[in-house]
């Protein structure tokens, strides 16, 4: 077949390589996030910034759309359903990279749920994109341990490999080889929107694995909501620790060292050490400044 005309929807750097790969991309709506490449690729090519545009966008890629006869519609980060009169004006169809094993945490935050949940591993999954968000057939998947990471870090590791897998995918598109594609098992659908109410929180009678699990779900934002001697922080960073008032119950909080250099929290079978948390603004506490906001209010161990 050769290289495949392109119409491209969410951040540069996926544009980019695929018109490294040799393919054309005719159009790119770029997604409303601040990301490296937008002026190198709109030296190549015709681009729509989302953000700019706002409610103009749609009728911009309609009129866009009316004038291109792309092979493929293709996404990568792009923040928004494509409407099904998009999705159509592929004549090969359209392909998008979801960050998660689908049908396992289709939805907008993968990353908090297969943190929290103690997933071992996610990974990225190329697929068909229909009217419903993430349920088109799979053409490709990587896959990806999750070990310490937080939800940062995994979204970031998480972008190689769907980078590759989405090359991959179009490479053979090129070559005429397209990907038959694996329907999902519903029966196996989990959804992953974004946390909220108690999803923020944690539960300290919760084992201190399940704790540090919820942290680095949340972090490093909005990191875990708590309240500490009448101070409302967010925890962002924590470890294990056996070193721990026996007093303390579950939720309490002290300051330990001589002076105070660190907090720990109890849960149900240890503690937690904090090792970052924000304030209410958003202002970082270095882990000396909160033990010493501790020891103020507590007795010092």
């Amino acid at each position: 077949m050769g290289p495949v005309q392109i119409v491209f929807f969410g951040l540069p750097l996926a544009a980019l390589l695929l018109q490294a790969d040799g393919h054309t991309v005719d159009l790119a709506v770029i997604a409303p996030f601040e990301a490296p490449g937008r002026r190198r690729l709109g030296s190549r090519t015709r681009i729509l910034d989302a953000g700019a545009l706002g409610r103009r966008l749609d009728a911009q890629v309609d009129a866009a759309l009316a004038e291109l006869a792309p092979d493929l519609i293709v996404s990568w980060f792009w923040s928004r359903k494509l409407p099904v009169r998009w999705l159509e004006r592929g004549r090969l169809g359209a392909i998008g990279v979801h960050p998660s094993l689908l049908p396992r945490h289709r939805g907008p935050n993968p990353f908090f749920w297969a943190i929290d949940q103690g997933d071992a591993e996610t990974g990225v999954s190329v697929h068909r994109l229909t009217e419903h968000y993430d349920e088109g057939d799979v053409l490709e998947t990587r896959t990806l341990a999750i070990g310490d990471r937080d939800a940062w870090q995994l979204a970031r590791a998480l972008d190689r490999p769907g980078l590759a897998a989405l090359r991959s995918v179009v490479a053979q598109i090129a070559q005429g080889r397209v990907p038959p594609g694996a329907p999902q098992d519903e029966g196996q659908a989990t959804f992953a929107p974004e946390p909220q109410g108690d999803q923020l929180r944690v539960d300290f009678t919760w084992p201190t694995a399940r704790v540090l699990r919820r942290i680095r779900a949340l972090s490093p934002v909005p990191g875990v909501a708590l309240e500490l001697c009448s101070q409302d922080l967010f925890l962002t960073r924590a470890e294990a620790t056996s070193t721990y008032p026996a007093a303390l119950e579950p939720g309490e909080a002290a300051a330990v060292g001589t002076p105070p250099t660190a907090v720990v929290i109890r849960t149900s079978d240890g503690a937690i050490r904090v090792l970052r948390a924000a304030g209410p603004e958003g202002e970082t506490l270095a882990p000396t400044a909160l033990a010493q906001l501790v020891a103020s209010r507590t007795r010092a161990v």
